[in-house]
């Protein structure tokens, strides 16, 4: 399925390409949890976030054979999508949902992209899209249900292990799952010893739910302000191999959400949505059992426009 080989396949794609974020650390945070703690800043990758490594990972090797791609996202995926396709020289058309975040739509539609709305809570996105692919001649890129994609997201832990070296656990945002399968991958082969443990919001624990019950369950569309992990079901690929990998998943409330993104800001001088603080949300909530040892968290991304910021912060 996916193997360490494919990341590093990844990485080399991505070399010159991809931003090598930072890895940031903060003696407050390390003394409100007891550990030693990593944040691999993807807040600072081209397009704001991880996911310009999956979606680069996969467009790179389409030039050339299709007329163009397209996505579905509620704003990171979509952003990658756009800035890698212009990156390589293929046109995109994004499908995003009509309440996706404004700054998320406007950075989208800068980056080159033709945007196509829908109502997530009534229409479905994966029919729409591949719709819209079969209409146009289009190649859809996945959000995380694709193996190049997936590989892609693992160069974020390849990358971090890299620079810190071996950690005892890795804290990792899940939404659909490529992200954490991605990671997981690339820790349990090189560091087998270490706990990966995934974090999502309460009202989305699509991924813990199915996790426990040993197959995937489908959830209502999620209510919660984590609009990068609002996803009601993960993916048919990604499951697969977190069912093998991944050793935990806790969840975390908006309220956790918004206080690590502020401790992130006064403390760490980063800038996170939601989505991207959950890691840290959930080490600041002792969501998760860690040893005085050496944690990595990932810091997904930082895509929040300031005037929603402050709205949460306020």
């Amino acid at each position: 399925m996916l193997e360490l080989r494919d990341v590093e396949a990844a990485a080399e794609r991505l070399r010159g390409i991809a931003a090598e974020t930072p890895v940031l650390t903060s003696r407050t945070l390390d003394a409100r949890t007891g550990a030693r703690v990593f944040a691999k800043a993807e807040c600072f990758q081209r397009g704001g976030a991880f996911k310009f490594r999956g979606a680069y990972n996969k467009i790179s090797q389409l030039a050339g054979s299709c007329r163009g791609v397209t996505a579905f996202s509620s704003g990171n995926h979509a952003q990658a999508v756009a800035l890698a396709s212009a990156v390589v020289g293929l046109p995109a058309t994004i499908l995003m949902p009509a309440d996706a975040p404004e700054s998320k739509v406007e950075a989208t539609r800068g980056y080159g992209a033709e945007i196509v709305t829908y109502d997530r809570y009534s229409e479905d996105r994966e029919q729409l899209a591949q719709a819209l692919a079969a209409e146009r001649g289009l190649e859809l890129v996945p959000p995380y249900d694709d193996p190049l994609v997936m590989a892609g997201q693992g160069t974020v832990a390849l990358e971090l292990l890299g620079e810190v070296g071996t950690v005892d656990v890795l804290v990792v945002p899940v939404g659909g799952g490529g992200l954490i399968a991605g990671c997981a991958t690339v820790v349990k082969t090189l560091a087998p010893h270490a706990r990966v443990v995934g974090v999502e919001p309460e009202a989305a624990d699509d991924t813990r739910r199915s996790l426990e019950r040993g197959e995937r369950i489908e959830i209502p569309v999620p209510a919660t302000i984590a609009d990068g992990l609002q996803v009601n079901a993960p993916g048919r690929l990604t499951f697969e191999v977190n069912r093998r990998l991944v050793d935990e998943i806790v969840t975390v409330s908006d309220a956790e959400l918004v206080e690590a993104m502020r401790f992130l800001f006064e403390r760490m001088k980063v800038v996170a949505e939601p989505s991207g603080a959950a890691a840290v949300a959930a080490l600041l909530a002792s969501r998760i059992s860690v040893p005085e040892g050496r944690v990595a968290a990932v810091l997904s991304g930082g895509n929040v426009g300031a005037r929603r910021f402050c709205e949460l912060l306020a």
